[in-house]
This record gives structure tokens, sequence and C-alpha cells, in this order.
């Protein structure tokens, strides 16, 4: 993570967050958000941007406040904005949501006093008990390491040591024990395999890199790299950035540019390709996150957007099935169904052969293109029902056209604050393939994170 770049260019305060959906606003905000099978949402908020009270408590399980940074010696530099840390502990624990200190940070690159102080068992030891006392002092929940990076070799050896003394003396006292690593890479290996044990979680801070920056696939191939390595999978924590790259413009900054960009993950600010990380690639990283990992980590919460535009929201509404009355579509309609580029969900070449693909293409007006939503949450078309082929499951199977067989395969409900249709038995939503708007691309299900390839308007 970086403090000197991004504190920099750190815009004023996020603020609070507005009202939300109807679902969501009967849950009091004293609330921490419950999210399924352990799976966390993270933030860090730094001590340089961004107010103690606009942070989203009830949509977050963990804060982790940055940085104090460590000194050769195994003493710590000062706390900066003390007070800001005793309202984050105050406000976080009013809510049931932990704070933990992150010592380190990108620090312009210069880790030279971990490497010191993990070398040194004098030291070593003088830092463990100073992160105690530290802890103890501000009533804290844990701490996370964020050394940048420590190497192969005898550094990553003295890491580990340093990491093994930090894990008695943080679990003997019920406190948490997490770190931040580089996503992917030679680098990597400095953390050896023995650290997977002694940690609660890694912090896997899977951006800038890939091309665009931070992409979903670069994102999922760094995470799966580091449980190829051994992480257990509900260790590896997804990070997501919430600025762009080349020129770190924070999300909050670009939607308040435009609002559409909201839904974007590329746009030109100042003549250059801003890549960052939208509210549908964000949806869809935590879906897979849920499906394969231990949680999503935000750097940072000071630069988050607000209400419904929040990338901290969007990850709570998506690990807690989403807000809005997920229903049957309303039933006795006729007509098009049109989606991604206005384009309508069309039978391939008007056949109502079983198996006839179905697609996106221009709207026409023609009977291959007018559904009928039946009452018993079937789409049909020519005679017959929108089909998952062969009762699939998985991401990418594809939807076809077949005859009406009462199947939960044929089964759709209808999602009136996203508008994604969803199959209940596959638990996936009907989604365009490779987000493409041409003219055939064909018609799948996936993961459901709403992005405007899982957006329809309805008869």
């Amino acid at each position: 993570m970086r403090r000197s770049a991004l504190a920099a260019a750190a815009i004023a305060a996020v603020t609070a967050a507005a009202g939300l959906a109807v679902v969501l606003a009967a849950q009091p905000a004293a609330n921490a958000a419950t999210l399924p099978n352990g799976f966390r949402s993270i933030g860090y908020m730094p001590s340089w941007a961004g107010s103690a009270t606009a942070i989203q408590y009830n949509k977050l399980t963990h804060v982790n406040y940055a940085f104090v940074l460590p000194n050769s010696n195994g003493s710590l530099g000062g706390l900066d904005n003390p007070s800001k840390l005793q309202q984050i502990v105050s406000l976080g624990h009013a809510a049931g949501t932990k704070v933990s200190i992150s010592i380190g940070g990108w620090n312009d690159g210069n880790d030279s006093a971990f490497e010191a102080l993990a070398g040194n068992a004098t030291a070593r030891t003088a830092f463990v008990n100073n992160v105690v006392n530290l802890i103890n002092q501000y009533n804290l929940d844990g701490v996370d390491i964020d050394w940048e990076y420590p190497d192969p070799g005898t550094s990553g050896n003295n890491y580990t040591a340093l990491m093994s003394q930090l894990s008695t003396a943080m679990h003997s006292r019920g406190k948490l024990l997490t770190a931040a690593v580089v996503s992917e890479g030679g680098t990597a290996s400095g953390v050896q395999p023995a650290v997977f044990g002694y940690v609660d979680w890694l912090n896997i801070m899977t951006y800038d890199g890939g091309s665009p920056h931070a992409n979903y696939d670069w994102s999922v191939a760094a995470v799966n790299f580091w449980k190829g390595r051994g992480l257990p999978a509900n260790k590896a924590v997804i990070g997501v950035p919430v600025y762009s790259r080349p020129s770190y413009v924070t999300y909050a900054d670009l939607v308040a540019r435009d609002p559409a960009n909201a839904n974007r993950d590329c746009v030109t600010v100042n003549g250059v390709n801003e890549c960052y990380n939208g509210l549908g690639t964000v949806r869809r990283k935590t879906s897979w996150a849920m499906a394969n990992g231990g949680g999503i980590m935000f750097w940072e919460l000071s630069q988050d957007a607000t209400g419904a535009n929040s990338l901290i929201n969007a990850a709570y509404e998506t690990a807690t099935g989403g807000v809005g009355p997920t229903t049957p579509p309303p039933t006795g309609r006729t007509g098009r169904i049109t989606g991604l580029a206005s384009k309508c969900i069309d039978v391939a070449a008007a056949s109502s052969a079983n198996g006839a693909a179905i697609q996106l293409y221009t709207c026409n007006g023609t009977n291959a293109q007018t559904w009928t939503v039946a009452t018993d949450g079937t789409l049909r078309a020519l005679g017959k029902c929108l089909d998952i082929t062969a009762a699939g499951t998985a991401n990418g199977t594809k939807i076809q056209l077949y005859d009406c067989n009462g199947t939960g395969a044929q089964k759709w409900t209808y999602n009136t604050a996203d508008s994604t249709l969803r199959n209940p038995t596959s638990g996936r939503c009907l989604d365009v393939s490779d987000n493409s708007s041409a003219d055939g691309a064909r018609l799948q299900i996936w993961d459901c994170f709403a992005g405007a390839n899982q957006r329809w308007v309805l008869p």
C-alpha cells in the first residue's frame, strides 16, 4: 500500500453514506456487517485522509488504520492523528466492527527498518512487545503487518521468525494477526508458507498490476497464485483499488466527474486512460471471493463514493444477496426484453427447434424477440421456454430455447433493485457472454454481479 504517492493526491474526506435502499434501511446502523460463512469485508483507513464518521461500519467486518512505521531497534514511530484512531475504535466497536493497526506501508520503498529489526532477536522481541502495548493502549483488535517486501532468502527467514513471535503474542491474547502481501511474482516467496499458519488471513494487494489495472482475471489469478503456494482459501483476501492507474485518480473523483463512471472500469481523464474497478467488477470479485476465498479488501476508504455508487456498499450487497426483493418477474406481460446496448433477447434465426440459441440482437419487433412473462416464473417465446442447457449450473452454461417442462432450469426471478434475472436453482444470473454488445452474442448464466451485461428491462 502506498502512503507517500496517495497522501499527496488525497482529496477531501468522503462524506457519510446516504440512506440505504428499502431492505437495508431496516438494519440499524449500530449493527456490524454480518456476512455468510465468516466472509470478511476489510477497509484500510489512512491517518491522513477521510473522516472516522464517514466509514460504513455496518458494511465492514474490519477496519485497518494505516500506518505506524517501525524503527530498526524495534520501537514504533509516532502514531499520526491518534484522536482519529480513538474515534474509529469507539464507532467501530459500537457497531461490532473490529479495528487493527497497520504497521509499515510502502514508505517510498524503504523497508530497512523491518529488515533490521526482524534480523535481530532483541529488536524483534522489542517490536512485538511494543505492538502489544500499542494494541492495549488503544483497545485494538489486532495488528496488520505491511512489510513491502521481505525478500526471498535471509529476509524471508527473518520475516517468518517475526510473524511466529507476533502470532504467539496476538493469539494468546485473543487478537488478530494479518499481513498485506504483494500480488504475485518472485518477491512473494519472501513470505514463506510457514507464515500461512501464523496469520488469520493475508490481504493480497491485487492492484497496481494487470492490464487494464486490477482487472478481474488478473486479480483472480493472483489470489490463485497464493492458494497454489499453500495459502488456505479462507485466508485468501482479494484486494480492490479505490483509485485508478496510472494517475491515481480516486474513485470518488471519477464518480463526481460523471456518475456513469461507477459502472465503468476505464475512462479518459485529462487525455489519460484511467482504469480502476467499477461497481460491476467489485460485485464480480466479491462473488468470486465468496466461492473461492476468505474476503475482500479495499485500499482505501476515504477514496470511495457514497450511496448507491459506493464500492463498499456494492461488496456488502453482493455478499448479503443484494438489495431489494427478488421475486418472480411481473406476470402477464408480453413484449421485448432489452439489455446491453438496448438490444433484445432474441431466438437465433427465429427457430422454434429445441436447442435454438438465445442471443443478444438488434431489436426488430419480430416474434423471435417477443417474450411472455408466465405465471410459473418462465419466460416464453415461439411457444417454448428460456432454458439453461442440460440444466447446467456452472458459469458459462449457455441459454437455449426448449420445450417448457417445469424444471428449475427454466425458472427465473427478477431483482427489482439491480434489474438482474436470477435462476434460483443455479444461483446465477442471465448474462451476455464476454460483455459483448455485438449481434449474436450468446446468453449464458454467470455469477451475479449486476454489471451492464446482466441488467434487463422487462416488457
